[in-house]
């Protein structure tokens, strides 16, 4: 049994005010093994304090000593990354491979970037005889989810500390232990006492007391949509900061040429990947109509052709979903997919045959989808598709922005002008064309209900900082 029952505060590990656990389960063994706390607004206080204590100090350190201290959390992450690999395999269910190439890959990947941008990045402009200067907004609160734990943590606490910022990280109670790997990561690298606060902790106990704490000056969430209404309305009495990355529910528009076989096989394999729990999956792919029965097929084959197992197992390419919670949430929309008409051409509810322990679903793929049902509505997160006929390009851009998100979008056309013709009119933060890979340097995040603010690279520095306009800086020229 894995038990971390201590938060690291100021600097060293400390026991909670009010001792309060809560176990850690395998999602693919459905076995208890590891045991953490639960911190309360206690320890929130005790932790804002100390990440206010040091703001006083950090806040003022140089760009250099800056870039020093992201080389040095770089250069200790990499004696651990097949220990935070590990506790993200088993923590939330990601197969080794992803687990290792991509989980926990992207820590170090987003770090790179923070670095790269803290290197140019423009703290102080002139504007006529007026300095503008961006500093770093104070103590700064951070809720991350379990669905890529290590990425989400990478993306705020990377840019907050090239800005200057102090904080406290509220990691996800049901993936915590890739988080408590990185404030050892961040100890041993040198950052400096209360500038990197953890406190592990529930929404309603932890997340309720950051968000809604006075001496909190900006929060950084990301997680469902309905979360960060509440972190929204929280945070708002004392005005705070909040930026977002939500939930999504992207189109995947697939021309009519010569890419259109490659485009769905590809689309319905990106579907699954993570077990279908990222936020910006192509969970909507549309297709022209009379093609929806050869789309249906080769998304079908995909979807039988993905082995479902355990993530210690050899050639395993998607794993459990996180919990039992997510498990029965996805087997009822499946089945409402089911109830409302959709054709079901692949999986359907129910664990994937020969499996009967685990938090494990059937990749599955439904075609006919209306974009009035409930399983193109709704983020399902889980590995289900759901194919969509379009009459045309105007009706497939109609379709694509039908609904409350506007995270990401896909496009795959031979035309590239068309592509981009397309992608100019989807309303959403982000567009792939082509299958392109993202960019760390480039923002992410999301119009509409999937959130606000951006994320990587300067763009996420950017959202730690506060503008001040000192006038008359220069002397005016007579």
């Amino acid at each position: 049994m894995l038990e971390k029952l201590q938060f690291y505060i100021d600097g060293q590990w400390v026991d909670p005010v009010e001792p309060r656990t809560m176990d850690v389960v395998n999602p693919a063994t459905e076995v208890v093994y590891g045991r953490i706390s639960i911190g309360s607004a206690a320890d929130v206080d005790i932790a804002v304090a100390a990440a206010g204590r040091a703001f006083e100090t950090f806040s003022r350190t140089t760009r250099e000593e800056r870039i020093d201290l992201l080389q040095a959390i770089l250069d200790e992450f990499a004696k651990r990354h097949d220990e935070v690999a590990e506790a993200i395999m088993d923590e939330m269910g990601a197969p080794w491979d992803l687990a290792r190439n991509a989980q926990a890959a992207s820590g170090p990947q987003h770090f790179k970037a923070a670095l790269k941008a803290l290197k140019t990045y423009k703290f102080e402009e002139r504007i006529g005889t007026t300095n503008v200067v961006r500093e770093p907004i104070g103590v700064c609160g951070l809720i991350t989810p379990w669905n890529w734990p290590m990425n989400q943590i990478a993306v705020k606490v990377g840019p907050a500390l090239a800005a200057g910022c102090t904080m406290v990280l509220k990691p996800s109670e049901i993936a915590p232990f890739d988080a408590m790997l990185f404030a050892e990561i961040l100890h041993d690298a040198g950052v400096p006492a209360g500038v990197f606060n953890l406190v592990n902790g529930d929404g309603p106990g932890v997340g309720s007391a950051l968000s809604g704490h006075p001496d909190i000056a900006m929060v950084s969430f990301t997680g469902s949509t309905r979360a960060g209404v509440l972190v929204a309305q929280n945070a708002a009495p004392t005005v705070k900061r909040v930026a977002q990355e939500l939930g999504g529910k992207s189109a995947n528009i697939i021309c009519d040429d010569k890419r259109f076989e490659k485009a769905v096989a590809s689309g319905a394999s990106d579907m699954f990947e993570n077990t279908g729990q990222s936020c910006d999956a192509p969970s909507r792919m549309l297709v022209p109509r009379h093609r929806l029965e050869e789309a249906a097929a080769i998304a079908a084959d995909v979807a039988a052709q993905t082995k479902v197992g355990n993530p210690r197992d050899e050639g395993v390419n998607v794993g459990p979903v996180v919990s039992d919670v997510q498990w029965n949430k996805i087997q009822g929309l499946i089945q409402a997919g089911i109830d409302e008409g959709a054709t079901l051409a692949a999986g359907g509810t129910g664990r994937p045959e020969g499996i009967e322990k685990g938090y494990f679903v059937k990749p599955t793929v439904f075609a006919n989808v209306s974009n009035d049902m409930t399983i193109a509505r709704e983020e399902i997160f889980g590995p289900v598709l759901s194919i969509l006929p379009y009459d045309d390009e105007d009706d497939a851009i109609r379709i694509a922005n039908d609904t409350p998100y506007g995270l990401s979008g896909y496009v795959s056309c031979e035309d590239l002008d068309k592509a981009r013709s397309i992608a100019a009119r989807m309303r959403t933060g982000m567009v792939h064309i082509n299958g392109a890979w993202l960019d760390a340097a480039a923002p992410f995040g999301g119009y509409k209900q999937s959130g606000n603010g951006r994320e990587w690279g300067h763009h996420g520095i950017d959202e730690f900082l506060e503008l001040k306009s000192v006038y008359g800086y220069e002397k005016r020229k007579k």
